[in-house]
């Protein structure tokens, strides 16, 4: 009997693990709550089963008296919640199908039991009627898409809030062109009005030689605009930036060395050599780009 209790434990075990492990990896929250009502009703049943066969096994426990073999003959009450007819009356219920000496009995299946078994019934044909038939439910592979496109909203919302982790020490120059266009677009709606369309210089300087007042390499013209250069008018960017988009605008600019716009304004500050982008296909005119 500690054998057979271990063993239903143990399935009682791996099917509660079971049934978690699918929770977490299945994407679907309706297949979920129908695996965890059939992990409700195994348990059910068998733990009524367990109870079944440890009444069975009470009932058979006889005591020796006098030769003779004496048993319970009064029902109780899981006897009678599971239709079972005691010892004395087995006769009652006896089969004629004899074999080996092993006689049949005819015990009714306990009401609850058809009950479970029709509600199986009944809930099949109202899964195929919500899933396959109306459609009203997502299978799988439609609730798979869904999870997938609301992880990819979730990545974008993440990568947004990841380009504030961007500082000037951890900035560096990008030269993707779909990149640059947005820094280009960025551009246009923040820098125009100071440094020109094409970053020749107005009330700003020239963005697009190589001489610079506060440094000319991508790490400091993120600082520029991140914090600005209030003495000069030129405003702090880091309220309406964040990191990501900052280094957008900063690689944009260094994309423009060099294309010599006309009507540039003259050189400002010192020399730096090297602050070009090598890479040509990634220097976009800013008049180009539309406005985001």
């Amino acid at each position: 009997m500690n054998k057979l209790k271990l063993t239903t434990g143990l399935m009682l075990f791996a099917s509660i693990a079971m049934a978690q492990t699918t929770s977490e990896s299945a994407p679907i929250m309706n297949i979920h709550l129908l695996l965890m009502g059939i992990i409700v009703i195994l348990i059910v049943v068998l733990f009524l089963l367990l109870i079944m066969l440890k009444r069975v096994m009470h009932i058979l426990t006889i005591e020796t008296n006098g030769g003779k073999l004496q048993v319970e003959t009064e029902q109780t009450f899981w006897e009678k919640a599971l239709s079972l007819k005691p010892l004395s009356a087995e006769k009652e219920v006896e089969l004629d199908h004899d074999f080996d000496g092993i006689k049949e009995l005819n015990n009714p299946i306990p009401f609850w039991f058809n009950l479970l078994f029709y509600s199986t019934i009944v809930a099949a044909f109202v899964y195929l009627m919500v899933f396959h038939v109306f459609k009203v439910g997502s299978l799988q592979g439609k609730e798979y898409e869904t999870e997938m496109a609301n992880a990819e909203i979730s990545k974008q919302e993440y990568i947004k809030k990841a380009g504030n982790l961007i500082d000037e020490n951890t900035v560096v120059l990008i030269t993707d062109k779909a990149k640059i266009s947005e820094g280009a677009a960025l551009f246009t709606s923040k820098c125009v009005v100071c440094h020109g369309e094409k970053a020749e210089g107005k009330v700003g300087p020239n963005l697009t030689d190589e001489y610079w007042l506060h440094g000319g390499d991508v790490k400091s013209i993120f600082k520029t605009i991140t914090y600005g250069v209030p003495s000069k008018g030129m405003v702090a960017w880091q309220n309406s930036m964040n990191g990501g988009q900052i280094q957008l605008l900063a690689s944009y600019i260094l994309s423009l060395q060099g294309s010599n716009p006309p009507g540039a304004k003259e050189p400002q500050g010192e020399k730096v050599s090297g602050a070009a982008v090598t890479d040509s296909t990634a220097i976009i005119p800013v008049d180009s780009v539309k406005t985001k």
